[in-house]
């Protein structure tokens, strides 16, 4: 009896390393084609007066709550700052990065040609909305980042040294690195998303996001305006790159004015098929 050898493990890993470079040539020969065919035309969004409110809320919270939420640090009752610090931690960009990027790297390795139309289309749009969640998070992490080491704000944890506004640009000490609210950006990006992909139901993703951002201040690792600061810096980012998104045809559809819809081919569950 013949026995069919397997292939060596060497031609198993050179098949997948060229299916990689494969989709992704595909990938960015796809997005290089969008993007020289489609004009960069956007629509009219009203950032002038997204960012109006968006500096308005963060001066109302610097003078009417950093100061008090300074005096009231270390304050709080044991059971909330534990439940704040355990929801505080739902803030952090690894929740969602991290997902994001196993996805996309499964979807890189992945035989698209051999899979059936309705399985394309489903790994095609988690595909698109894992990009969408990496860029969102990502970019907006980065420069968050920035601009909390540039600014150097010290924490309300050292209100008691420094009160509410010490600064120590170029530091690179995590003491003075208040502001904006990295967690508080990263909320703002999940709620920019969900935003985008859920319009009648913002109010919902709001309080989630609005909550989970808010424990920065009672846990002490930032004022009530650091947290406001990075929540709308998230938020501008994730809806940026919807319009991007738009521009390119992934998950979005552009609108004349203002933000951009969802395809109605853009499906997370496929269709249920009726018994017979």
């Amino acid at each position: 009896m013949l026995v069919k050898s397997r292939p060596p493990v060497s031609s198993l890993l050179l098949g997948i390393g060229r299916r990689s470079l494969d989709n992704f040539r595909d990938t960015m020969q796809i997005a290089k084609s969008r993007l020289a065919t489609r004009p960069a035309r956007y629509p009219n969004v009203l950032w002038s007066v997204w960012v109006l409110v968006w500096v308005l809320l963060t001066a109302a919270a610097f003078v009417r709550l950093d100061t008090p939420a300074g005096m009231l640090h270390g304050k709080w009752s044991a059971g909330f700052a534990r439940t704040a610090d355990f929801f505080t931690q739902f803030g952090l960009g690894g929740w969602y990065l991290i997902p994001s990027v196993l996805l996309l790297v499964a979807a890189n390795l992945t035989d698209w040609r051999s899979l059936s139309r309705r399985s394309l289309m489903l790994l095609y749009n988690w595909t698109c909305l894992a990009f969408l969640v990496l860029c969102a998070t990502g970019l907006s992490g980065i420069a968050v980042n920035v601009l909390k080491y540039a600014i150097g704000r010290a924490r309300p944890l050292y209100y008691e040294d420094f009160g509410v506004l010490t600064l120590h640009p170029f530091a690179f000490d995590a003491r003075f690195a208040g502001f904006p609210s990295g967690h508080g950006t990263t909320m703002g990006a999940v709620f920019g998303v969900a935003l985008l992909l859920f319009p009648r139901r913002w109010y919902i993703a709001l309080a989630i996001t609005a909550c989970i951002a808010s424990t920065r201040i009672f846990v002490g690792a930032h004022y009530p305006s650091d947290t406001v600061a990075g929540f709308g810096l998230g938020c501008g980012f994730a809806l940026a790159c919807g319009l991007v998104f738009a521009r390119l045809g992934f998950i979005f559809r552009p609108m004349p004015s203002g933000l951009p819809v969802c395809k109605r081919t853009f499906r997370l569950i496929g269709p249920t098929r009726k018994a017979a």
